[in-house]
Parts: C-alpha cells; sequence; structure tokens
C-alpha cells in the first residue's frame, strides 16, 4: 500500500505548489547560489575586501566572472562597492546589512556542504 504525505506548509517561492518560472524568487537564488555568488559572499563575509585581494580569495575566478558577480550581488543590495579618489584608484567591496544577514544563512549550508562533500564525490 502507497501512503502520500502531503505537506501543509507552503514552500518559499511556490504559488498553489508550483514554482512559476517568471519569480522573482528565481533570479535572487540565481544570483545567490551561484558558485562565485557564494564564494564572493563568504570571502567578504569577515571583512571588507580590495579587488585584488577578494580575487586572489578564489582561487579559479577570473576578472570577468568576478566583476560580473560583483555588479550582480551590488544591484541586488548584498555588496557595497566604495571607490575612493587615491592613486592608485582604490575600490573596497564589503556586505551590507542584507549581504550580512544572507551569508549568516548561507553559513549552516556551507557548514553541511564541507562535512559531507568529500563522501559525495569521492567514487
Amino acid at each position: 500500500m502507497k501512503v502520500s504525505f502531503e505537506v501543509s506548509r507552503a514552500r518559499p517561492g511556490a504559488v498553489g505548489g508550483l514554482y512559476p518560472a517568471k519569480c522573482a524568487t528565481r533570479t535572487v537564488l540565481d544570483h545567490v547560489t551561484s558558485k562565485w555568488g557564494v564564494l564572493v559572499l563568504l570571502a567578504l563575509e569577515q571583512e571588507s575586501l580590495r579587488w585584488g585581494e577578494l580575487r586572489r580569495s578564489i582561487e579559479g575566478i577570473s576578472e570577468k566572472m568576478l566583476a560580473s558577480t560583483l555588479r550582480t550581488l551590488e544591484a541586488d543590495g548584498f555588496v557595497n562597492r566604495e571607490a575612493q579618489a587615491s592613486i592608485p584608484p582604490r575600490v573596497d567591496y564589503e556586505l551590507t546589512e542584507r549581504g550580512r544577514e544572507l551569508t549568516r544563512r548561507l553559513l549552516p549550508l556551507m557548514d553541511w556542504i564541507a562535512d559531507n562533500a568529500d563522501e559525495i564525490v569521492a567514487p
């Protein structure tokens, strides 16, 4: 005999049990859970960083991808970019309050991934 369980709690982003294609949650989910998005957020979690520091802290990210990811996270209100009029030019990146709140929620997921990644990807 097959028993089915119906989830009575509404799921975030779902409308009538469906995840609509044109839902804002999909866009934000894509921005913050992309590989580079998560790593940029985590790199900025403890301190503000300059461009070069940020790039060095995330091995494998290209300049183009870092620039694109930072623009997206800044437009979404997760990262603040502060350019200082100096020679050479100095640009610092830091999390906004929204970015800090998001990162606090991402850290448990990253802890779980770190605890389980080796076993999951093992042949």
